[in-house]
């Protein structure tokens, strides 16, 4: 298995042993987990950027939402004062 070889400093490493300690896990655990953890994070907000650029790229969803009536819009009737 290939290993990798990560420098931390001194405050960092503490606190990641903190954590790991709070999740009940061993640092090479805990730093595994959340970097993988990570990519997964990432590759799932690319995925959703992608779906909702496909989504509203599509000409018929602005056709729909005007069908519909739905103006969420700016307001311009305000006095400036909140609510």
């Amino acid at each position: 298995m290939a290993a990798l070889n990560v420098d931390f400093s001194d405050a960092e490493l503490e606190d990641l042993r903190a954590a790991a300690r709070e999740h009940g896990m061993t640092l090479k655990a805990f730093v595994k987990a959340s970097t993988t953890d990570a990519i997964a994070h990432q590759r799932s907000l690319k995925r959703a950027a992608t779906e909702f650029q496909r989504v509203f790229a599509d000409p018929s969803l602005a056709e729909a939402i005007e069908a519909a009536g739905i103006d969420d819009g700016p307001v311009t009737n305000t006095t400036g004062r909140a609510a």
